[in-house]
């Protein structure tokens, strides 16, 4: 009788962990499967091209420069990071054009001579 009692409540706290954690994944009343913590950050996919004092170019990755495990890209951060690759003299100039995730949709986001331009 033990065991079945144990079982019975292992089963409740299952189905309360569950429906909590489901809970969880809501923004909004009626808004299903939305995490908390994603439904408000802003995620920047961008694909830039770094041009050299020298005249040549190539590919820059914004996201060697975040912090490790960081993948929350939104254009204030990535003015930083461009200001930061031109003023230590990397780059002369970083173009680009990528998009903006946000809660509200996505936006074209743009980058021209080192400026970030929604």
């Amino acid at each position: 009788m033990h065991m079945s009692v144990l079982s019975a409540v292992q089963i409740a706290v299952t189905l309360a962990l569950v429906g909590w954690m489901i809970t969880g994944f809501t923004s909004l009343p009626g808004r299903w499967l939305r995490w908390k913590m994603f439904c408000r950050a802003t995620f920047t996919i961008i694909t830039l091209t770094g041009t050299t004092k020298d005249g040549h170019t190539e590919s820059v990755n914004v996201y060697d420069h975040l912090s490790p495990g960081s993948f929350i890209l939104g254009p204030p951060q990535l003015q930083t990071i461009l200001d930061h690759l031109t003023a230590s003299g990397r780059y002369e100039r970083i173009d680009g054009a990528g998009r903006v995730l946000t809660a509200r949709g996505e936006q074209h986001v743009e980058v021209r001579a080192n400026r970030v331009v929604l």
